[in-house]
This record gives C-alpha cells, structure tokens and sequence, in this order.
C-alpha cells in the first residue's frame, strides 16, 4: 500500500488549497487517518485526523478553516484548507493507522505569502 499525496503549492493568504492523499491498495481495518504538517524550523504537528468511527480533531490552529474528508471508493482522503493563513505554510503529510502498521504519504508542500 502506498499513498500519494497532492494538491499543495503557493496560495495566498485568505486563499484555500485542497490536498488530497490516494491509497493504492486495500487496507483492511483503519485505526484512523490524517494529516500531519511540518512549518520550516518547528517540530511536525498534527493538522487534522478522522477516527474509524467518523469523528474528527483538529488542531487549534485550523479549527473551522480546516477540513478532513474521504471518498471511500475512490480511496482517497483530503484536506480542504480555507482562509489560509501564513503560518499554515510547511509539509504536509497524510498518514493512515493500521491496526498493524502505519502508512505515510510523501509530503506535499504548501507556502501561503501574498
């Protein structure tokens, strides 16, 4: 199983950007899902996560500008980010929790500056 994340670039602030993050392959039983991200000289952080049983978590940060969804069958998760801001710039990574391994995306790079 790989996953292949996408949708990151430059955007404004106040802009929105959509990341997406595709599963190849099956994955049987899904602890929980997310997204994590990396700003420039700060320690990576959790962005957003989805639980098996549909609940959601977001950071402070992105509370009511961010948000996780997926399209089951097109498996594939992603990151709506709103009203972007530019502290939101860094990598960001999508991830799934198995119930015997975790799986990570490689990263896709997202930069709000007017």
């Amino acid at each position: 199983v790989q996953l292949q994340a996408s949708g990151g670039g430059l955007a404004q602030p106040g802009g929105s950007l959509r990341l997406s993050c595709a599963a190849s392959g099956i994955i049987f039983s899904i602890n929980r899902a997310g997204w994590q991200r990396q700003a420039p000289g700060k320690q990576r952080e959790l962005a957003a996560v989805r639980t098996s049983d549909g609940s959601t978590n977001y950071a402070d940060s992105v509370k009511g500008r961010f948000t996780i969804s997926r399209d089951n069958a097109k498996n594939t998760m992603y990151l709506q980010m709103d009203n972007l801001k530019p502290e939101d710039t860094g990598v960001y990574y999508c991830f799934i929790v198995g119930r015997t391994r975790d799986y990570w995306g490689q990263g896709t790079q997202v930069t709000v500056s007017s």
